[in-house]
């Protein structure tokens, strides 16, 4: 798993090329102060005993502390490896990782898996506002 996380002081996606034919209709929708996690799933991720959905979980946890927020924003991105999980595999990941999440307290949403997006981000100059992490 390959994950660049950004704070951003406001995030907003319309979704805008639908990529996966059996995802539901998606609307636009937009958040403040929250970390954002682009994620690139891996084949690896999702067989056996991975345990990259535990270190997303708790870099997410800990870089939303740094920032004091509770709101966490997950988004597929898959353009920051060559291999690429299936994509069922890969939302049912994003789907434990966001549930994990707010069991622990967190507001976490998905953007619209399945679909590009029209982004708009705003994001600090500052050392924390861009983490790039390889599990």
């Amino acid at each position: 798993m390959r994950v660049l996380f950004w704070y951003c002081d406001r995030f907003a996606w319309n979704p805008s090329i639908k990529t996966l034919d059996d995802v539901p209709d998606a609307a636009s929708d937009a958040h403040e102060n929250s970390v954002v996690a682009f994620i690139h799933v891996e084949p690896r991720d999702v067989e056996g005993q991975s345990s990259a959905e535990t270190k997303l979980v708790k870099n997410a946890k800990w870089l939303a502390r740094k920032w004091e927020t509770k709101r966490v924003i997950l988004h597929s991105f898959t353009h920051l490896g060559e291999e690429k999980a299936d994509p069922g595999s890969a939302k049912a990941l994003f789907d434990r990782a966001q549930h994990r999440l707010e069991t622990a307290g967190y507001k976490a949403v998905q953007t619209p898996y399945g679909y590009f997006n029209d982004l708009s981000l705003d994001a600090q100059g500052h050392p924390l506002a861009r983490i790039y992490k390889e599990f």
